[in-house]
């Protein structure tokens, strides 16, 4: 650390009025870390972090993510930093703000449970932000092919380098150029998803499904892309059956669930992370974290192979255990539809592509002009068919003809399809409720009205966000050792040898 702690807590004190440094720890740092952090404790008990950049991109990456805190701190169910107030230093600005409660993750030794289900539910309300918040906050968006094209970029930067092994870049090139595994929706994205900016906390210390996550660190990496990157550690680290159980918990919460190829580009992402640490490093004059870089860019060209193997075996038994839910799912009979008879609710597959459920916006304001541009029906076709359209729930069935008429009427949404942005997940159960948006109600004759229901969103009863106070006192830690990273207490993993049900990953 090129700064002291002292330093640091003098930064504090200047940046936030009214805060008077009683006791500051500094943070051990790593060759190539952005950032220098110090907890400082201040005269009415509060816990403040002081976060230092260590480069001028590093401080303009600091500097932008104030406004996003700004704007997201308040949508989210979990914590995350608010910036309090800062201090200038000779790469752009230092930032303050209270630490957030909570132990950091490790993703290798998580086991499927409730706080898995947590994981995947945390990380979908966070895709399922508004990509305008994001735009607004003036972070970086990227669509699909602007995605694929950047890091098309990055790969050239890396191989004019001479570090990185000719047998990754060609393995990287060919899945960078293959554009079918690039056809996906854009998201709201972290960044840097790991176990370490993950934070959680437990009712019983001895027991993980006692836990829940209570914040997420370090968002100057957020932008509007691929959301697969957010999964990169989790696909890399995270056993097969961790994976999959987040899957099925994000799949759940997502407005729309994942593409097919989401898991082979986290996996992408996983690999690529040496990459781009190289050419930080290379740009900022760190030698001794080229160095080390290069040789994590050998070894992992040495265990591709086997690692390419391996996926193979993990993503068989995804499928074969897809298939087997499918054939297990009993088919829900809806009295109010006679014709869903006979046509099973699919399993969720995380892996699979799908119809996303629209937007409740989307069916509560009714545009007339298909209405109006509707030639006049025959003698043959009742008039109420054609008008079919101005119901809500015909523009929300995806089997809707283009034409207005639904020759089949569309079931009820299943309840894990239709999910809120901004809640946990909901129960979608059919019903007879309408949001009226017009001054008349278009005359329509009883059997359409009946035959296409609008979904009713009730929220789940065991759902609830959670209530963060930013100005809880965390425990000290009895034997003084340092966090290793911003923002949360001592490093543990969420399983151990002494429980019996468990073997300990991490």
């Amino acid at each position: 650390m090129t700064r002291s702690p002292l330093f640091l807590a003098a930064l504090a004190s200047s940046a936030v009025p009214g805060l008077d440094p009683v006791t500051v720890e500094g943070v051990p740092g790593e060759p190539g870390d952005l950032f220098e952090i110090a907890y400082v404790q201040d005269s009415q008990d509060r816990r403040w972090v002081v976060k230092a950049p260590c480069t001028a991109a590093a401080g303009a990456m600091l500097d932008d993510i104030s406004a996003l805190s700004g704007l997201l701190g308040r949508r989210l169910e979990v914590a995350m930093p608010m910036v309090r107030g800062f201090a200038p230093v000779p790469e752009g600005r230092a930032a303050v703000y209270l630490r957030v409660p909570g132990r950091p993750l490790d993703f290798a030794a998580l086991v499927p449970g409730p706080l898995t289900v947590e994981v995947g539910r945390t990380l979908a309300h966070i895709h399922n932000v508004e990509h305008l918040l994001f735009e607004e906050a003036g972070r970086p968006t990227y669509d699909a092919e602007a995605h694929r094209r950047r890091q098309l970029s990055e790969l050239d930067r890396a191989a004019a380098t001479g570090h990185v092994p000719t047998g990754l870049l060609t393995r990287w090139e060919h899945t960078l150029e293959d554009v079918s595994l690039w056809r996906f929706a854009p998201s709201a994205v972290h960044g840097t998803f790991t176990g370490q900016n993950v934070l959680a906390s437990f009712d019983d210390d001895s027991d993980s499904s006692t836990g829940h996550v209570r914040g997420v660190l370090a968002w100057e990496e957020s932008r509007v892309g691929d959301p697969a990157d957010d999964f990169a550690e989790l696909a890399s680290v995270a056993p097969p059956a961790t994976l999959d159980a987040v899957l099925e918990a994000y799949a759940a919460s997502r407005i729309e669930r994942p593409d097919v190829h989401l898991v082979r580009r986290a996996r992408l992402a996983a690999e690529m992370t040496p990459l781009r640490t190289l050419l930080r490093a290379l740009s900022s004059g760190q030698l001794d974290v080229v160095e080390r870089t290069a040789e994590d860019l050998r070894a992992l060209d040495t265990r591709v192979e086997a690692d390419d193997r391996r996926h193979a075996v993990e993503d068989a038994d995804r499928s074969e255990r897809t298939r087997q839910a499918r054939e297990r799912a009993v088919p829900a009979l809806d009295a109010d539809h006679p014709d869903s008879a006979g046509r099973p609710e699919a399993a969720w597959d995380a892996t699979q592509p799908h119809v996303p459920f629209p937007m409740l916006g989307e069916t509560q304001a009714i545009s007339m002009t298909s209405v109006l541009d509707e030639p006049q029906g025959s003698a043959d076709v009742p008039s109420a068919t054609a008008q079919a359209p101005t119901d809500a729930s015909a523009l929300a069935a995806p089997g809707t003809a283009p034409d207005g008429v639904d020759s089949d009427p569309a079931p009820a949404p299943s309840p894990s399809a239709s999910m809120s942005k901004d809640a946990p997940p909901v129960a979608v159960p059919g019903g007879d409720g309408r949001d009226q948006t017009h001054d008349e109600p278009p005359p329509l004759t009883e059997t359409v009205e009946d035959s296409q229901p609008v979904p009713v969103v009730a929220a789940d009863a065991e759902a609830s966000p959670f209530e963060i106070d930013e100005v809880e006192a965390l425990p000290d830690a009895a034997d003084g050792v340092l966090d290793l990273h911003e923002g949360a207490s001592a490093f543990v993993p969420v399983s151990s040898a002494d429980r019996p049900h468990h073997d300990s990953n991490g």
